[in-house]
């Protein structure tokens, strides 16, 4: 690591134990205190307050970094990648949050189009070890990722001859994609697009058509002003016959002169609350026609006399959208929850602010157990989130296995993991993020603070690539389905086998250190998605047995069914993390530390949902309250590490960009430095001319 730690002798503090002897140790260790990969500061001595939280971990970061890699190879692979990034200046982010919308798109491209001879370079592949490390190293600001959706619609649902056309020009970059699904008025209920796909026979053609404002293609990535190809989702009609929804290959600008093609409008739809860098863009469709090849035909073909063809489930459309939401999952909630954590937790011990005893200075904020319950539980969360995005990717890579083989039995249970996970991650790392943010004070309202565009990209991904609610409906379907099958003896996904087993008696916990059992928590999770789930359920029978119409019955659950949901999803979580906790060696404190989060994300969740816990007694009163002793308990165990299971992340200055965040907490300096760069400071005043100065002369002419 390059790192030079100091510790005193055991049993004893820092020489002189005076708080001016404690200052003038952590001054020593801030000079000593050193980076190998772009984590040095550019302002120098690392802040005492934030070395001194350095000196003796709990447990070795390094490993720890390594563990969140997958290895100690992936380590220094990612920091390879890293450093070829933040080390051409081409990929800066100086000065970003000054710049304008069409600065930041310009950028965007430029980036997208150098790192193409960045890669060629270095000799990154699309299929090599570094490339899942580029987007993390480019924080994702960077033009054409919906190119690489395009890519993957095309791998996934292509024919081997529409992959052997498509994939090698894409690759050059001798057309640009994007991916055009989401309508005007309509979003993640495919079944509902409206644009129409009606086929030609006489031509071997797809005319394709938006037949209303509603039906328009908008939100689509590089659509705006970028792409020159996209994959349409269309209604398939076949001789007044429609056949669902389908993706189909539309060029929609001149790959000569960048024209929009005839039949095509297309533009940008304007300022977002976020992604200023991205074209999002709308599109209409007015009688253009593509080939007949031009269907994307793996599962789905139309032969030329017209017949229709299906290989496999219907829900094969929705592969691409499925795979899109596993990776968003760590891409756009868990590491912008991690770079939240970890600015928030570096300023916590930099700034202080009131006094924990009379005489003594100004206290670290994270001292206070309110700071501490604010942004800790979130710290366990992001490796929680960590853990089961690793599950799913796992589970996702089987089930692909399994399709490429033309099985597709795992199909309902990847789209309603990949649906509940993407909701449940989402939902929880936006209200996180905006704790961290509240949680520095005024500070963390400063763009300069890189919280603001954390917290906006995180409220996004709540309803791109799906609406949240809407999700969790979908996963809800799922789950009451394999509760039925379930209910009658008949087999089910491994995942869900738990719906089977016997309901779980009273907590037997006696006292606050039972609570630190991973068996009785999980359980307790587990006995709460069960009855959840199961209470639902009857309801809809109840209600259908009554003579509602099935449809009506089940919207008269979806609050209890998102209930469901979520319980669900929350145990999947807790279980995950305490038999990941369970298979890590113990020595280097690893294990342990690990065992501490996985302790206060679940004891974190029972604190703050009490009433599903005991609503049917599974959990006492007096039991609540030894939970709730054991998680307070645990706040002051983990504070004394917060900041070193943060800088495990690894993240580095530049990919923080963040004046609060940075690795040498020097907190007030960088504001100071950055603020000073704002062209504000050094413009002419555009409203004085014309406002201030008459205002102000008129005044003193009265004077």
């Amino acid at each position: 690591m390059g790192r030079v730690k100091l510790r005193c002798p055991q049993g004893q503090g820092p020489r002189g134990g005076t708080l001016a002897g404690r200052a003038r140790t952590a001054s020593r260790m801030a000079l000593l205190e050193t980076r190998k990969y772009s984590q040095g500061s550019a302002l120098g001595a690392v802040n005492p307050d934030l070395a001194s939280e350095r000196q003796t971990p709990s447990f070795s970061v390094e490993k720890l970094t390594a563990l969140l890699d997958g290895g100690e190879e992936n380590t220094r692979i990612r920091r390879a990648v890293v450093e070829a990034i933040e080390s051409d200046p081409v990929f800066s982010r100086e000065n970003q949050y000054f710049q304008s919308q069409n600065e930041k798109y310009e950028a965007a491209v430029r980036k997208a189009v150098h790192l193409q001879k960045k890669m060629h370079e270095m000799g990154w592949t699309e299929n090599g070890p570094e490339f899942k490390y580029i987007y993390r190293a480019l924080s994702g600001e960077v033009a054409f990722l919906l190119h690489t959706i395009f890519m993957r619609s095309i791998s996934v649902l292509g024919s081997d001859k529409q992959v052997a056309k498509w994939i090698p020009l894409a690759m050059q970059y001798q057309l640009i994609g994007s991916y055009a699904q989401t309508e005007l008025g309509h979003g993640t209920y495919l079944q509902g697009l409206e644009t129409t796909a009606v086929f030609d026979i006489a031509t071997q053609e797809f005319i394709l058509n938006t037949p209303q404002i509603s039906a328009m293609k908008w939100w689509p990535g590089d659509m705006g002003r970028s792409a020159t190809h996209t994959v349409v989702f269309a209604q398939l009609y076949i001789q007044g016959k429609c056949y669902g929804v389908h993706p189909f290959i539309v060029q929609i600008r001149s790959l000569w002169d960048h024209s929009l093609c005839p039949g095509i409008t297309a533009g940008d739809i304007g300022p977002k609350m976020s992604f200023e860098h991205i074209d999002n863009g709308y599109l209409m469709l007015q009688n253009v026609r593509v080939s007949r090849e031009n269907m994307l035909s793996k599962f789905c073909e139309v032969q030329p006399d017209g017949t229709y063809v299906r290989r496999g489930s219907q829900q094969i459309n929705y592969l691409t959208m499925t795979a899109v939401r596993v990776a968003l999952i760590s891409h756009e909630a868990v590491i912008p929850l991690m770079k939240a954590c970890t600015i928030a937790i570096r300023y916590s011990v930099v700034r202080r602010q009131s006094k924990l005893k009379p005489g003594e200075e100004e206290a670290k904020i994270l001292d206070f157990q309110t700071q501490q319950e604010k942004l800790l539980p979130h710290l366990a969360a992001a490796y929680a989130f960590h853990f089961i995005n690793n599950y799913l990717q796992d589970l996702f890579n089987r089930g692909y296995e399994e399709i490429q083989r033309e099985n597709f039995d795992m199909l309902p249970e990847l789209h309603a993991f990949s649906s509940g996970f993407k909701a449940i991650v989402t939902q929880y790392c936006a209200s996180a993020v905006e704790v961290c943010l509240r949680a520095c004070g005024g500070h963390g309202y400063s763009l300069l603070s890189g919280l603001p565009s954390l917290c906006t990209r995180i409220l996004a991904s709540c309803i791109y690539e799906g609406e949240n609610t809407i999700l969790f409906l979908q996963t809800a379907r799922f789950l009451i389905k394999c509760f039925m099958a379930a209910s009658a003896g008949h087999p089910v996904p491994p995942s869900v086998t738990y719906l089977a087993a016997g309901k779980p008696g009273k907590c037997p916990a006696k006292n606050k250190f039972d609570f630190l059992s991973p068996d009785i928590y999980t359980q307790a999770y587990r006995h709460a998605a069960v009855r959840l789930i199961s209470s639902t359920a009857a309801k809809l029978q109840v209600l259908i047995q009554s003579g509602v119409k099935k449809h009506d019955a089940w919207n008269e659950c979806t609050v209890q069914l998102v209930q469901a949901v979520k319980a669900h999803c929350h145990y999947i979580t807790v279980k995950n993390f305490a038999e990941t906790v369970e298979r890590l060696e113990a020595k280097g404190g690893i294990q342990k530390i690990m065992k501490h989060l996985c302790d206060l994300f679940a004891l974190h969740g029972i604190f703050s949902n009490a009433g599903v816990f005991l609503h049917d007694g599974h959990i006492s009163g007096a039991q609540m309250d030894m939970a709730t002793a054991s998680y307070l308990d645990l706040l002051a165990v983990i504070r004394k590490d917060a900041v070193p299971l943060v800088d495990a992340f690894d993240f580095t200055d530049k990919t923080l960009n963040s004046a609060l965040g940075s690795y040498d907490g020097q907190v007030y300096q960088r504001l100071y430095e950055w603020a000073r760069k704002s062209p504000t400071n050094t413009q002419i005043n555009p409203a004085y001319e014309r406002y201030l100065k008459p205002l102000l002369h008129k005044k003193l002419s009265k004077l």
